[in-house]
């Protein structure tokens, strides 16, 4: 390992000091530093979103971008994809340097603008739809009501791998004999019923 990508993990573990904060997932010569941070990003409202930030550092880093993952479970799969998309844009234009605490920086400032963009899907279905130019663009939330299931555990796993690879975030709800799966996404994946 380089001795800047050494003393950029040194700063970060300084930094992100605090409880769950940071994490060294993994360390190799030959693939490179994964490690995790826990932070917030100011959403809606000026509401604070928690984010889990994985990066992976190759061996030649800073020389490449990073590898970036982001989850919260504040937001949408589809969110989650953008918000990594923009990081890795940011990041290019930091090439040859260490990255890694600008980045959080930048989306600690900017989260809440990348999430007000149309295409990401605010949450905010009102705000969507009144700043979308036609109904086919945005977030879209579809309801399906079940009759009945007869094999619980595999309909389940059918249900998880069509709304994965349909990109689609959803919930999957029994209440009594009634069955509903709630699902949400980029519209041209959802296709509605015609009666």
């Amino acid at each position: 390992m380089a001795e800047p990508v050494r003393e950029e993990l040194s700063a970060l573990a300084a930094i992100f000091c605090g409880p769950h904060e940071w994490e060294v997932l993994s360390r190799s010569e030959t693939d490179g530093t994964v490690f995790r941070i826990h932070t917030k990003a100011e959403g809606f409202m000026d509401a604070d979103i928690p984010l889990e930030l994985v990066f992976h550092l190759p061996v030649n880093y800073p020389s490449c971008l990073p590898g970036i993952s982001v989850n919260s479970e504040q937001l949408t799969r589809a969110q989650c994809v953008t918000v990594k998309e923009k990081l890795l844009e940011q990041a290019e234009s930091l090439m040859s340097e260490p990255m890694i605490h600008e980045l959080v920086l930048w989306i600690q400032q900017n989260l809440r603008h990348i999430l007000n963009q149309p295409e990401t899907g605010s949450g905010n279905e009102k705000c969507t739809f009144s700043t979308s130019t036609t109904m086919d663009d945005g977030l879209w939330i579809t309801l399906l009501h079940l009759d009945h299931m007869r094999a619980k555990t595999k309909y389940v796993k059918t249900v998880e791998k069509w709304a994965s690879d349909l990109r689609l975030t959803g919930r999957l709800m029994f209440m009594g004999k009634i069955i509903l799966i709630l699902l949400q996404g980029d519209r041209n994946n959802l296709k509605v019923p015609k009666s």
